[in-house]
């Protein structure tokens, strides 16, 4: 009985282990085919060696692009903001999340200015994001900034995106590319 758990922990870790020679550490490995959309619903991790892609579909709501982003194990549509700095939310989001403990006090970085789109400075907290995880791949450990306006949109934004490696928008079918 002792050998069978062995095999099968063994077997998780070597499942779970990042994969060798690939530049994107802290992904996990998959067993699927060369490319995959994004359920949503499914959280299947991945981490994009030997040429595999991953699909996301986009909304476009209001004139802005939004794909479905989990943030410490909650789902939450941000908006794709090239133009970003760093992943942003608001007093709401942060003090949801802190309610289901998906962040704690620890999690809090320091505080800083930030400029909007509009050219408004503002103060808010910075924090860290213990996981953000896009299609299916999990980036560990992003700063992101929390504004002190609770109707500021969720942007998804450079702190995050730059982790994720190579990223095609392909705005004719509403679709975000990792590879």
């Amino acid at each position: 009985m002792k050998i069978i758990a062995f095999i099968i922990l063994f077997t998780g870790l070597i499942y779970f282990s990042s994969c060798s020679g690939c530049s994107k550490s802290g992904r996990i490995k998959s067993q699927n085919a060369q490319t995959e959309s994004y359920n949503p619903n499914t959280h299947v991790r991945d981490n994009l060696c030997n040429g595999q892609k991953i699909t996301v579909k986009m909304k476009k709501e209001n004139g802005v692009y939004k794909i479905p982003v989990m943030i410490n194990g909650v789902l939450m549509d941000f908006i794709f903001d090239t133009g970003a700095g760093m992943i942003s939310i608001s007093d709401l989001e942060a003090n949801f999340l802190y309610k289901q403990g998906k962040i704690t006090k620890d999690d809090v970085v320091g505080s800083e200015k930030f400029q909007d789109a509009t050219g408004g400075i503002t103060e808010g907290a910075v924090i860290n994001l213990k996981e953000v995880s896009i299609g299916g791949i999990t980036i560990h450990d992003i700063q992101a900034s929390v504004t002190n306006n609770v109707n500021a949109p969720l942007l998804l934004g450079q702190s995050a995106l730059e982790k994720f490696g190579t990223i095609t928008i392909d705005y004719a079918n509403s679709e975000v590319i990792f590879q």
